[in-house]
């Protein structure tokens, strides 16, 4: 191509000055004719060469096609080149996996020790370790990761929201081709089972079985599918029927809206045609505990994952005692479950929060004691009006120093202190992040941008009974993700969904909720005597299954009249057996609570979509039928 350009710029004077002398000729030719007489003597044949301009002319025709010779190479040289860096950074980018899993091993191979000797400006090879050699020799016999470099559906976040979506993606669209990537190393598994039955099972391995046995005796799978269920990664490009593959231990750290794709934390880039951010939360820690040193944060599990699981039930297992710091559903729900554990084992388990009762924020005061203690029964230390001051760690012991001057000591911490939601993506998206609620501000279609969606926890949405909000539970993953699933293959259904929650402490008591449920707000409580069949085990006897949204979202409240019964009267003090709480604000119920109520939650439903004031909320317990035996 340089050789080409100088000869242009060689040839380029020549070239310009034939055209000039071109344009003399034709005028002199014009002049002649315009002067020729009318009798022409004959011609006379030369026979010598040819004269002065003649000679001049064959010049010119020669320069002037050379030089369009030299542009026609030029620029098929310029293509050629073109086309072969093409090829090459297409090849470049597709062996990117397979070079870096060679250099890998080759630098485990062959990196010499810092003052071995050099020959020939090589370094020697080192003798390497059995056990390097072997693990070099299981890596480059596996084959190398091809990943999709473009996903139709690319779904990011490995949960319930994920899983939900990628299953009503496939349902509307039998062919589609739909990725989840997930920084975890599983395939999408549900997590209340985490806090509930995986603590309560007798198989000593089930911390790698993730298999647990319900309130009901039945057994499954923590996991929402087997592995056989999905494809992987590498055959989804090609596969005919499409498929759901997991990308598994892949994060990613930014996306490029405008150009439609996504960039993971190994440097590839996927594109996408429509996509999904299911990324939820993440635990929160308290600013105590961050400031502390390493050996306190080594000794301090936030609960989230299955790593967590694991990680926490060798420690119930190797330590004398826990603390959890936490009075939600989540550390009451572990507090008992590591409680039931400390009958055979031994175990102290104290649990401290900063309100006057377990559940403080959500139960009303007079439900949040009868809670305690019956926490207290389950064999847990419990500490209420408790704020940590610092934590220390003292003769291989962690000292939590309280505020008002008590002093607990203990092996290990669990921080249940609630969630943050992951936001990572926002900023390289240009996503907007709600000042108040935290998580994606999305519309009705849970909609951020024209082909973005964002489901589960980490979605910021409009209830239209009870304003903008964000949930953080099973239930609303499972719905959120279902439509997503639906909008991103063009259903364009708004979320009306008044999704609900539950928490068990153990198999005996149990609670649903639906809407604002605050113990700041003014409540009613409707109470009765349970029987055998109130209980969580029972619900599940029944059903077959204890995650309870899974019936419960498809069920529909077919009536909201009241059924015949006598009035139910207020349960005498202190027996909160079963009954219904009603939360209410500008006398418009907003949020219930069916304790040890099970199978209603269709109707709890209705109640809040109508949004109307109730004279007497005795006459709305009515349908819940508490009074049943």
């Amino acid at each position: 191509m340089l050789k080409c350009r100088s000869v242009w710029r060689t040839l380029a004077p020549f070239a310009g000055a034939s055209a000039t002398l071109c344009r003399q000729n034709v005028r002199r030719t014009g002049l002649n004719n315009g002067r020729t007489p009318a009798h022409v003597p004959a011609a006379h044949v030369a026979t010598g060469p040819a004269g002065g301009g003649g000679g001049q002319n064959h010049f010119y025709v020669l320069l002037v096609g050379g030089t369009c010779l030299g542009g026609a190479i030029y620029a098929y040289r310029t293509l050629k080149g073109d086309q072969r860096r093409y090829q090459e950074r297409i090849a470049e980018i597709s062996s990117r996996p397979h070079r870096r899993a060679k250099e890998a091993t080759t630098s485990i191979r062959t990196e010499a020790p810092a003052d071995g000797p050099v020959f020939g400006g090589a370094a020697e090879e080192a003798p390497a370790e059995p056990q390097v050699e072997e693990a070099a020799r299981q890596d480059s016999a596996q084959p190398s990761l091809t990943l999709p470099w473009h996903a139709p559906y690319l779904l990011i976040g490995g949960g319930t929201a994920s899983f939900a979506a990628a299953r009503s993606i496939r349902a509307r669209d039998p062919g589609a081709r739909v990725l989840i990537v997930t920084d975890e190393p599983d395939l999408p598994y549900m997590r209340p089972p985490l806090s509930k039955e995986l603590w309560f099972s007798d198989d000593p391995a089930v911390t790698e079985t993730l298999r647990f046995k319900q309130w009901n005796g039945k057994e499954r799978s923590i996991y929402f599918q087997p592995p056989s269920f999905y494809i992987s990664p590498e055959e989804l490009s090609d596969a005919e029927n499409g498929g759901v593959a997991v990308l598994t231990s892949k994060k990613v750290v930014h996306m490029d809206v405008r150009g439609n794709k996504v960039k993971l934390d190994d440097d590839t880039e996927i594109s996408y045609d429509k996509c999904l951010i299911a990324t939820g939360g993440v635990p929160r820690n308290l600013q105590v505990l961050d400031r502390a040193g390493e050996e306190v944060k080594n000794r301090t599990t936030l609960f989230r994952k299955i790593e967590d699981f694991r990680s926490l039930d060798k420690v119930s297992r190797n330590m004398k005692s826990i603390t959890v710091v936490g009075g939600g559903f989540l550390g009451s729900e572990l507090a008992c479950a590591l409680g039931r554990r400390s009958h055979d084992s031994g175990l102290e388990v104290i649990q401290m929060f900063p309100e006057k009762g377990n559940m403080g924020k959500v139960l009303p005061e007079y439900l949040s004691n009868w809670t305690t203690e019956k926490v207290k029964t389950e064999g847990v230390k419990v500490l209420s009006e408790a704020l940590v001051k610092s934590v220390t760690c003292k003769d291989d012991q962690l000292e939590i120093k309280l505020k008002d001057g008590r002093l607990v000591k203990t092996d290990h911490i669990v921080a249940a202190v609630g969630l943050e939601p992951n936001v990572d993506l926002a900023k390289s998206a240009g996503l907007e992040v709600d000042s108040d609620f935290g998580g994606y501000r999305v519309n009705a279609e849970l909609q951020a941008r024209s082909n973005i969606w964002v489901a589960g926890d980490a979605a910021c949405f409009y209830d239209i009974r009870l304003g903008r909000r964000r949930a953080e539970h099973h239930d609303h993953a499972v719905v959120s993700g279902r439509l997503a699933g639906e909008n991103m293959t063009g259903a364009d259904k708004p979320y009306w969904h008044q999704s609900m929650f539950w928490s068990d402490l153990g198999p005996d008591v149990g609670y649903e909720a639906i809407g604002i449920v605050d113990s700041g707000l003014p409540t009613v409580g409707v109470f009765a005597k349970a029987t055998a069949k109130d209980t969580p085990k029972a619900v599940t006897e029944k059903s077959g299954t204890g995650i309870r949204s899974e019936s419960e979202t498809e069920d529909v409240a077919s009536s909201a009249a009241a059924p015949s019964a006598p009035a139910p009267a207020v349960a005498r003090e202190d027996d909160y057996g079963k009954g219904v709480i009603f939360y209410l604000r500008d006398k418009v119920v907003v949020g219930i609570i069916l304790w040890n109520v099970f199978n209603r939650m269709p109707i709890a439903r209705k109640i809040i979509k109508d949004g109307e004031e109730h004279a007497d909320l005795n006459e709305v317990a009515k349908l819940f039928n508490i009074h049943e035996d």
